[in-house]
């Protein structure tokens, strides 16, 4: 099980951290590279056309302004890729939004939120099941787990409000 996370460039590595901290809770083997559509398009063409022999199945491609990774590596490569938008902006990540979500017919993008790195680790995980049963259960113990917590965040609430009533 191994998913790949591409940035633009190193900046945006906090906000995809959570991503490969997610991915690793899950026991996926993560590859993190830094490269640009723009700048570095050869590098961008290899890792997206080397990336299922390297061992990749999912791809996270983050980028922030024009955005066009996630697309650029979906034309070299079969692998599902999903898009990450970075805030990288004035226009505050709506336009590498914009450039995730309107990709042309026959070259599919999944898209995030925008700074979503986190969703794209589950995302990633959710399509790995398909191939791989254990993570169905991990997943379910992650939800479970993300449950009870919402749950006692509401019962914190409710005894705060009856203490100050």
């Amino acid at each position: 099980m191994k998913v790949a996370i591409i940035m633009g460039s190193n900046s945006d590595w906090p906000i995809l951290e959570p991503a490969e901290k997610t991915l690793k809770s899950f026991g996926v083997e993560v590859e993190v590279v830094v490269a640009s559509a723009h700048r570095t398009p050869e590098l961008v063409h290899e890792f997206a056309s080397g990336a299922r022999e390297r061992g990749v199945e999912v791809i996270i491609a983050a980028a922030g302004a024009a955005a066009h990774l996630g697309g650029v590596i979906a034309a070299f490569t079969t692998l599902p890729v999903i898009g990450v938008p970075i805030n990288a902006t004035s226009l505050q990540g709506m336009d590498a939004l914009l450039s995730f979500v309107q990709m042309p017919s026959g070259i599919p993008v999944a898209t995030m939120a925008i700074n979503g790195a986190k969703n794209a680790a589950l995302f990633a995980v959710q399509i790995l099941s398909t191939k791989y049963p254990e993570l169905v259960e991990k997943m379910a113990d992650d939800r479970k787990k993300m449950q009870a917590e919402v749950l006692a965040k509401g019962e914190k609430l409710a005894k705060l409000r009856a203490e100050n009533n």
